[in-house]
């Protein structure tokens, strides 16, 4: 099971990055401003997002954060980046936590608890709505194939 998921993480070819639905952003990807770069590979923020890594390409740590596994965002995210649903990704963490006591990332209740845990640890990632206003304290990154 544990390949399957991780396979389907890695052969996903939907479209990512800021994606839209009848013209509507889905989701925005912020980063802390201690992340560099205006892009971050879709291969990149699976690892992060799936805990196949903690630091970032410059060795710098990095800090994913997820929203609530009802929120419509997280969904979205899901779905176009790490290319699996929502009930694919739980089992995945659950099976990480019981054979490798690997945890997921926090999770925030809303898109403003996410802009404020991005704002303040350096090396942290997270997504929000996209029409979300994004703070000068945070940075919106392309995520690119």
């Amino acid at each position: 099971m544990r390949h399957a998921i991780w396979a389907a993480l890695l052969t996903s070819s939907l479209a990512v990055g800021a994606t839209a639905v009848n013209g509507a952003q889905e989701f925005q990807v912020v980063v802390h401003p201690s992340v560099k770069g205006t892009w971050i590979s879709r291969t990149s923020l699976q690892a992060v997002f799936t805990g196949k890594t903690d630091r970032w390409g410059d060795k710098t740590s990095a800090r994913p954060v997820d929203q609530s596994a009802k929120s419509p965002v997280r969904h979205a995210f899901t779905v176009a980046v790490l290319g699996v649903s929502m009930g694919e990704i739980q089992r995945y963490w659950q099976e990480r936590v019981a054979t490798q006591r690997i945890f997921p990332p926090p999770i925030k209740s809303n898109d403003e608890e996410v802009l404020r845990f991005v704002a303040a640890n350096p090396g942290a990632v997270g997504y929000v709505g996209g029409e979300t206003a994004i703070p000068e304290s945070v940075r919106v990154v392309s995520v690119v194939d």
